[in-house]
């Protein structure tokens, strides 16, 4: 078997033998459906229900999808405005920290006061919660430019936007990769987050309202269509990683790249 048909089959594998685990666990102790359901009932499940859970799934992948997007583009304004200026890194990282650790259940009502019962709240969420690894670790790429290197650049004539524009970015690429498979999966956390506590459509309403009707297997169901999303979601960014800076990527991710 080649390296990459073991970092395909791996993954899979490692999948198959969860479920098995979980459905003879469920089996054995007679666990009832209401409580945990066994993998093959959420499957019966999802397949009936497909429709209406792809609906709503469909929802919470357009509102991830903005939310994320808008956090590329605000994270990586940050990040090289922090990590390329002193005073804006003194200045602007603890305010940073501190909305971090704001939790953003908390923030979401008050969203909806702001902007109503909808997609709006779900696509902030999103944001909220992926912009600041982005920012985060492009500032740090563009942080471990050696002071030598900068001073070599500068003797040279170079000036700081040169420097920035020339080593700093591209240095900091291996560093905003990594950050946006990360905030990937958490921009679909804070989606499902919002649509839980205030939305009228989105897989977050779906489960909620199926907690409500004692349908646990359909909450199950919508949870596993939600990481299913995460994971390919996941997998197109390391597919683009792999793509656009393969000299700096030492591991596949999901069988992808060489």
């Amino acid at each position: 078997m080649n390296a990459k048909a073991a970092n395909w089959l791996t993954p899979l594998l490692a999948v198959v033998a969860l479920v098995v685990l979980w459905e003879l666990i469920c089996i054995a102790f007679q666990v009832p459906e209401f409580v945990l359901p066994r993998p093959t009932q959420i499957a019966v499940v999802l397949v009936e229900n497909f429709q209406p859970i792809w609906y709503h799934a469909s929802h919470t992948l357009v509102t991830t999808v903005l939310g994320f997007v808008i956090a590329v583009i605000i994270g990586l304004f940050l990040g090289i405005l922090v990590g390329s200026s002193r005073m804006a890194y003194q200045g602007l990282y603890p305010i940073l920290i501190g909305f971090n650790s704001v939790p953003k259940v908390a923030v979401v009502p008050v969203l909806v006061v702001w902007f109503g019962i909808g997609t709006v709240p779900a696509v902030i969420t999103a944001f909220l919660l992926s912009f600041f690894p982005i920012a985060v670790n492009v500032a740090t790429g563009l942080a471990t430019v050696e002071p030598e290197l900068r001073d070599v650049l500068r003797s040279l004539g170079a000036t700081q936007i040169d420097i920035i524009r020339k080593v700093g970015i591209p240095r900091s690429m291996p560093y905003f990769f990594a950050s946006l498979k990360v905030a990937i999966t958490l921009s679909f956390v804070g989606s499902v987050i919002a649509e839980t506590l205030a939305s009228n459509r989105g897989i977050g309403m779906l489960m909620t309202q199926a907690s409500a009707n004692f349908r646990i297997p359909l909450v199950f169901a919508a949870l596993v269509v939600v990481a299913a999303l995460g994971i390919i979601m996941y997998a197109v960014f390391a597919a683009i990683e792999r793509r656009v800076i393969g000299w700096a990527v030492r591991t596949a991710d999901f069988g992808i790249g060489g």
